[in-house]
């Protein structure tokens, strides 16, 4: 077909297809790539830096390690304070982000993900429900009826960072579908361990204080519908709905996923009005239209930039911004003040350790293909494409990598030496799920071949130019 568009400008110049220099992260042109890219990265992160906390609690420093989570923050406005740690102000702050961010994937896969078509998202989660029901089964029968049955939200969750991270490590024999599945099953999980947290990890309820909440929550409502565009409007109603949160007995991180299920997920401006302005401003500046009683150079510039900026989603353009700085900042901090243990023989051997590992060794796997085949079976869901029951075995067990949300819900439900054991039952059951998925996939996924450095993906069928005649 023959291009309309003119090779060059009026000056004989050619008309690069881009006139702007690219920055890195617009190489990333796929969501899913770059999201990919940024939790696969933030695995290792992670890795780093829990092995770091085991080491440093497990080490003539772990005391004066210790101290310094204890020590005290404070905010204070006249005579109103806000006094915590500085392990609460991360578990309960910063991690009020994370949720934050959770919630905007949660929003953008119902929106224009792998959840908002029913058929699309049976299978996963199905497999989600799975997944979780079998594991909180399992911790509850290995504790027997001992100390620590609070505990058993701790193995329903899995980390999509360490997950994604050794899904990654087989680079082109991943099938597109089990990469989907994955990251699906992992949003749907998400979404079962934030109603956990809610409904049985919450204190005394203020009604009050949810009052004030609510009343926030409208006003950020309120605020989408009159097209309010200030991202500090919304901080600070949204610190004000957090404080509330924080006082009416729910966890304050809720409000994060709240707040992110709120932000708008479509675009205030119209792709095709941003290409009319700029058609318009190029007729400005090429003097094709007089200048006499139209906008100035800087509010022609400047108009254009706004254009642009709306036609982003308020969801996609806080989803980019933000995800780097939870997965290399905000998730390594969480690690760092949460994955200490010390590795004790008395910690390992406590009931709650086994529990909470054979709920996620054993529980998450066999929940999630369970689970999956009773879908199909019943044929309200197919197996994704190119993806064998073996490799959805595999995936199942990089399910049971629970770590960012398992050590999160212990840090809720246990206290003192049982929330000691959890952890350890956490990293354990973690460890041994992440071993045998890479396993399973390492001897179940297409096999590499020549082909795959240079050309298609293993297993896909390759297209055969037409010679020229």
């Amino acid at each position: 077909m023959a291009s309309h568009l003119p090779s060059s400008n009026k000056l004989g110049r050619p008309i690069s297809p881009s006139p702007l220099p690219k920055r890195p992260v617009q190489r990333l042109l796929e969501p899913l790539a770059r999201f990919l890219e940024i939790e696969s990265a933030s695995g290792i992160v992670l890795i780093v830096c829990t092995v770091a906390a085991l080491a440093i609690a497990n080490s003539p420093w772990a005391h004066a390690w210790e101290s310094l989570w204890h020590t005290e923050a404070v905010i204070a406005l006249g005579s109103w304070e806000l006094r915590a740690s500085l392990a609460h102000w991360v578990n309960d702050g910063l991690m009020t982000i994370f949720f934050f961010l959770v919630g905007l994937e949660i929003k953008r896969e119902l929106v224009d993900g792998e959840l908002r078509s029913v058929k699309k998202a049976a299978l996963p989660i199905i497999a989600a429900i799975g997944g979780m029901l079998v594991p909180a089964g399992i911790y509850l029968l290995v504790l027997g009826g001992r100390d620590g049955q609070r505990g058993w939200g701790i193995p329903m969750a899995t980390d999509i960072a360490f997950a994604v991270g050794v899904l990654t490590l087989f680079g082109r024999r991943v099938p597109t579908g089990l990469k989907i599945f994955l990251l699906a099953l992992a949003i749907a999980d998400d979404i079962g361990a934030i109603l956990v947290i809610a409904l049985a990890y919450s204190s005394s309820i203020s009604a009050v204080a949810l009052l004030f909440a609510a009343v926030g929550l409208l006003s950020i409502l309120g605020m989408n519908r009159l097209g309010v565009r200030s991202i500090a409007a919304y901080t600070i109603v949204g610190i004000g709905i957090w404080l509330a949160m924080y006082r009416s007995g729910i966890h304050p991180t809720i409000a994060g996923v709240v707040l992110g299920l709120v932000t708008p997920g479509r675009a205030w401006i119209a792709t095709a009005s941003l290409l009319e302005a700029l058609m318009g401003a190029v007729d400005r500046l090429d003097g094709k239209v007089d200048r006499t009683h139209s906008q100035d150079h800087p509010q022609l510039i400047g108009t254009l930039t706004a254009t642009a900026h709306e036609t982003i989603s308020p969801l996609e353009r806080l989803e980019h911004a933000l995800h780097p700085w939870v997965a290399f900042a905000i998730m390594p901090i969480f690690a760092l003040a949460n994955a200490g243990v010390p590795l004790e023989p008395s910690v390992a051997n406590h009931a709650v350790a086994h529990s909470v590992a054979a709920g996620l060794a054993i529980g998450k796997p066999l929940g999630i293909v369970l689970f999956s085949w009773l879908a199909i079976r019943v044929g309200v869901a197919q197996l994704p494409v190119n993806v064998s029951w073996a490799a959805l075995l595999g995936a199942g067990c990089l399910g049971g990598i629970g770590f960012t949300m398992s050590l999160f819900i212990a840090g809720l439900a246990l206290e003192g030496a049982m929330l000691e054991a959890g952890k350890v039952g956490t990293l354990t059951g973690s460890t041994i799920s992440a071993v045998l998925g890479f396993c399973l996939l390492t001897m179940f996924l297409p096999k590499p071949t020549k082909v795959d450095s240079f050309g298609p993906q293993s297993g896909s069928q390759a297209t055969e130019l037409p010679h020229e005649t």
